[in-house]
């Protein structure tokens, strides 16, 4: 294996660079903290044409890779710098488990608690015999006669066994001439263990009837009456507590993904050609395949309703509270639940192509991400643990020559090796993504990556494509303009019946309005369409006209002035107006329009609430958007219409370029390029997948309001992300001088830095509180 010799950059521009380049993502044993997440990665990197990220929460390694290296070399690279890794296991065909690695399987939780029982059988064996050592440490009236042999006793188990993971590690690191946490952690309690042996033996501190108050200050003594039993098993104790709580929190933040992956069904019906049924495993399913969804099951696939029609429940999800009608020819979703009647669905995307298990790898690939202050965080703990060390000698050396006598110095020396352990600062970053992204993927908002988060921080400008976006994205009948004494209930059967026969969408946004309000309509005795105005037939003995203006002059019918009125007014709102006749008389005029979506005024009000300047982007002719606009509450002079979709780029690059930070929410292919442009990108999951891959952020459902959720998550995400960092940072900072100044007995140190990373797991776990706006 070749080890290169330039830096990590160069080998991300190596491997990005080549068309042969592979991702592999590893497994990886062993390790403690994010030292030794620095260590592998700073490894691996190292390695010609390879590009890795190390994650220690996720306990996971991304690596990119050029042919010249291969799965076993990047293996035994992780191994050679002390720890453990594994190939990603076969794929295999079930939706759920296909996009994702093991780890993150719906076994994982039993997985999770295998792996715990070790670490909860040491931290048991540490609390139970380190209490009664503490005790009799603290409080003079235990300290019986022979209470410090007792302590040893005592003791012992907790040093050996209860700290060996942190001893293992400790000499594996040193034998591959590596520093880590575990360094400090083996030291600090090695040392605190062999001070009171020689104290015990060859000092006084073994004398029958020796006691030993319990102090915080520098005392100056010769230290061979002083024994640190106490500090030794307390600080093994609070340690392994905030490593199992640490390990419990992971898993819990995990398991969003988890949910989220058990939604797929696990069997389907097939439908046999002979007519037959037979029930398989869902990983069996092919595309083409028909199968039977029952009311109450769920949809095992993505795919299109062959036969029947019904109400489908997509809350699990989507977040969508309301049932979707669905009939012959509309798509469904893998995983959701068919609430009404019987369903027989055409598979069109199964395994890793399924909506489930392309957001699952969203997910997990937003996981495994490191934000920017991440990475500085990595780069502060790679060269921490070196120079806390040589502060902990340059503590023991200074109390020694200021004649602060041994035991003082050092006490001040251990507390020092304890108190830095930055593991909050590895956790930080990591426990806020897990739980922030799995939050986010529960409310249908998938976050890219963590660089998202420092985007949606900047952003002050929200461009808005109009169709499928702001609107519904199809055509809809709006209103109905009626002559006197003309029922508006016979303009839609008699409309509506025409139209039912054409393909076109307006007609077909009039058949769907006049089904949606009568229920049925007749069928045509005749019928032909007219290319370019419209559609003419006989309904019920009726000769109906129904189309443009035009259609009707050709029949020499004139529409009256009311019904002049009516289409000049909705043609100045952008709106399209179909006249209809009947018998040789106008009898109306009909409004389609592409439909504001009902939420979509909310959405944008609730965007400038975050501080976000709305601009609506659209092909369509400026009075059918400035009519959007004044719906929405989107000021006149932010409309920007007659763009074409090549040209929404310079739109997004315009806005830049006057120094705006810029977002763009869109849904369509037309909108793939301008999203990527954008310093943000949302994409409507009810769009294309062009557009999905393209966006930073993917909205499930097709509702705008999510639009603001998303960017009010990513923004919580990153604030505890910021504050986690501070914590972590702050604490080291504050409490290093207390313990150099040997303020601090190196139990409560011990303390101190377990509870900083509960702490830090704690606060990410809040975001699993935060709601979509009501």
């Amino acid at each position: 294996m070749t080890i290169r010799t330039t830096d990590a950059g160069a080998a991300a521009d190596s491997a990005a660079g080549s068309d042969s380049a592979a991702e592999v993502e590893l497994a990886v044993g062993g390790m403690t903290c994010a030292s030794c997440a620095a260590r592998i990665e700073k490894k691996l990197n190292r390695m010609d044409g390879v590009t890795a990220t190390v994650n220690y929460a996720t306990e996971k390694a991304r690596v990119r890779y050029t042919s010249e290296v291969t799965v076993p070399d990047l293996i035994a690279t992780v191994e050679a710098t002390g720890y453990t890794a594994r190939e990603p296991e076969p794929e295999r065909a079930e939706p759920a488990t296909t996009s994702v690695s093991a780890s993150a399987s719906p076994d994982g939780a039993a997985g999770a608690d295998d792996a715990l029982m070790p670490l909860r059988q040491r931290l048991t064996t540490a609390v139970v015999l380190a209490v009664p050592v503490i005790a009799m440490a603290m409080v003079p009236a235990l300290q019986f006669e022979y209470w410090q042999w007792l302590s040893l006793t005592l003791a012992a188990p907790v040093v050996t066994y209860a700290a060996w993971p942190f001893h293992r590690a400790a000499l594996t690191n040193a034998r591959h001439g590596a520093a880590t946490m575990d360094t400090l952690i083996s030291l600090g309690t090695s040392a605190a263990f062999l001070w009171s042996l020689w104290a015990l033996f060859f000092g006084t501190a073994g004398t029958p009837g020796m006691t030993h108050p319990f102090e915080l200050t520098i005392a100056r003594t010769d230290g061979a009456g002083n024994i640190y039993l106490e500090a030794a098993a307390g600080v093994t104790a609070f340690i392994l507590a905030g490593r199992y709580f640490e390990a419990r929190s992971k898993r819990k933040a995990g398991a969003a993904l988890r949910a989220l992956l058990e939604l797929g069904a696990k069997d389907v019906t097939m439908l046999r050609p002979d007519g037959g049924e037979r029930t398989v495993p869902v990983g069996e399913l092919r595309v083409g395949d028909r199968f039977l969804v029952r009311p109450g099951e769920k949809i095992a696939t993505d795919g299109t309703v062959a036969e029947g029609s019904s109400a489908v429940d997509a809350s699990m999800l989507t977040g969508e509270s309301v049932p979707v009608e669905v009939a012959e020819g509309d798509a469904v979703t893998g995983a959701t639940v068919n609430a009404g009647g019987r369903l027989v669905v055409e598979a069109t995307r199964v395994g890793a192509d399924t909506q489930l298990a392309r957001m699952a790898k969203l997910v997990e690939d937003a996981q495994n991400g490191k934000a920017a202050a991440q990475r500085l965080a990595d780069r502060i703990s790679g060269v921490f643990v070196p120079v806390v060390i040589a502060l902990a000698l340059g503590t023991l050396g200074f109390w020694l020559g200021n004649g602060a006598g041994l035991t003082a110095a050092f006490t001040a020396a251990v507390a020092v090796l304890i108190i830095a352990c930055p593991c909050a600062l590895g956790l930080a970053t990591p426990t806020a993504l897990l739980v922030g992204t799995g939050r986010g993927a529960q409310l249908g908002i998938l976050i890219k990556g963590p660089e998202v988060l420092e985007s949606t921080r900047r952003v002050d400008t929200v461009v808005l494509d109009k169709t499928g976006t702001v609107t519904t994205g199809r055509m809809t009948l709006l209103a109905v303009h009626t002559t006197e004494g003309v029922p508006e209930a016979d303009v839609l059967r008699l409309a509506g019946a025409v139209e039912h026969a054409s393909e076109h969408p307006i007609a077909r946004a009039v058949a769907d309005g006049a089904l949606e309000k009568l229920g049925a309509l007749p069928t045509p005795e005749d019928f032909a369409g007219v290319p370019g105005l419209g559609v003419q037939g006989v309904v019920d003995g009726h000769a109906v006209l129904v189309g443009r203006e035009r259609l009707l002059d050709d029949w020499a019918i004139r529409l009256p002035a009311e019904l002049e009125r009516a289409k000049a007014q909705a043609e100045a709102a952008g709106r399209t107006a179909v006249a209809v006749a009947w018998d040789g008389a106008a009898r109306a005029v009909l409004e389609v329009a592409d439909a504001v979506k009902e939420t979509s005024a909310e959405a944008i009000a609730r965007l400038r609430g975050l501080g976000l300047r709305p601009i609506l982007l659209t092909g369509d002719n400026r009075a059918v958007a400035e009519s959007v606009a004044r719906e929405v509450g989107v000021a006149a002079g932010d409309v920007y219409a007659e763009v074409l979709p090549q040209d929404k780029v310079d739109v997004v690059k315009r806005l830049q370029e006057e120094g705006r930070s810029v977002a763009m929410v869109g849904d369509g292919v037309n909108d793939a390029a301008a999203l990527a442009q954008a310093d943000l990108g949302l994409a409507m999951g009810t769009g294309t997948d062009a557009a999905i891959e393209a966006g930073d952020l993917t909205l499930v459902r097709g509702d705008l309001r999510a639009a603001a959720d998303a960017i009010r998550l990513a923004r919580r995400t990153l604030g505890t992300i910021r504050s986690n960092l501070f914590w972590a940072f702050a604490y080291n900072v504050a409490a290093l001088p207390l313990a150099a100044a040997g303020l601090l007995n190196p139990m409560i140190a011990g303390a101190a830095m377990a509870f900083s990373s509960v702490f830090v797991v704690g606060n990410s776990l809040r975001l699993r509180s935060f709601r979509a706006a009501s």
